[in-house]
């Protein structure tokens, strides 16, 4: 019977790097993909849409569907949602937090609430048809 202190769960590198890898992930993406369009575009009738448009939006959810699979698939489920949930929040609130209204807290909330949605139901799925593989 051991007396000592509980050891970590986090023994390895490898394990750290799955319950890092979407927290870095989620900023790095949105900077690649949503970054550097910060000005709505005119259209020729004088309305304005945007800033960003719908591919580089998809491109996002597309990139981020790796480490959260990657990381679900590991076994920290909640690592792969909380962690891509926190790092996607934090940049749409830093990059939006300009905005002199102070909707972009608005903003920041929903994409919270979608970030948290989403990795949820994937890491969810992956949890359920992964639980038996490696054992």
């Amino acid at each position: 019977m051991s007396t000592g202190l509980p050891k970590p769960a986090l023994r390895s590198l490898p394990a750290l790097t799955s319950v890092l890898a979407p927290v870095l992930a989620a900023p790095l993406a949105w900077a690649a993909w949503l970054g550097w369009d910060q000005h709505p575009d005119v259209q020729p009738d004088g309305s304005t849409t945007g800033p960003y448009e719908a591919w580089q939006v998809i491109g996002l959810v597309l990139t981020l569907l790796v480490p959260v699979c990657w990381t679900a698939y590991r076994r920290h489920t909640a690592s792969a949602v909380l962690g891509t949930t926190a790092g996607l929040t934090a940049a749409a609130f830093y990059d939006w937090s300009d905005d002199s209204s102070g909707l972009f807290a608005v903003g920041a909330a929903l994409v919270m609430i979608g970030t948290l949605a989403a990795t949820a139901a994937v890491s969810g799925m992956i949890a359920l048809t992964t639980r038996d593989v490696g054992r």
